[in-house]
């Protein structure tokens, strides 16, 4: 894996491009707006059009975040790619049913 930094890490598969989330709290405004710069220069520049987001370690996370995953699923789909996100907490999981984001998202 090639740590961009503290936050996400990130390898390349074959035609897939796969982002771990290293922290266990992705909360407040300033860490989600870093957060998406990182994460949208690694859509920019990837060369797959796939991606996976693992979340094996986030335990909360701010629903402002659930922006930018509609940001990068959009984008990921206009270049003809899909967007999976996995290992997602329960409580987390909620959010995503609450908000009907389980029919955008392909979460495993």
């Amino acid at each position: 894996m090639e740590p961009i930094d503290e936050r996400v890490f990130v390898q390349h598969g074959v035609d897939v491009t796969f982002v771990t989330f290293n922290h266990e709290e992705i909360l407040g405004e300033l860490y989600v707006k870093e957060l998406e710069e990182e994460i949208m220069s690694v859509v920019q520049q990837a060369r797959r059009e796939n991606m996976v987001l693992d979340f094996c370690n986030v335990k909360l996370m701010t629903s402002a975040f659930l922006g930018l995953l509609v940001k990068m699923h959009k984008r990921i789909s206009e270049r003809g790619g899909y967007l999976k996100l996995r290992n997602i907490d329960p409580s987390i999981y909620k959010i995503f049913k609450i908000t009907k984001l389980t029919k955008i998202f392909d979460i495993s």
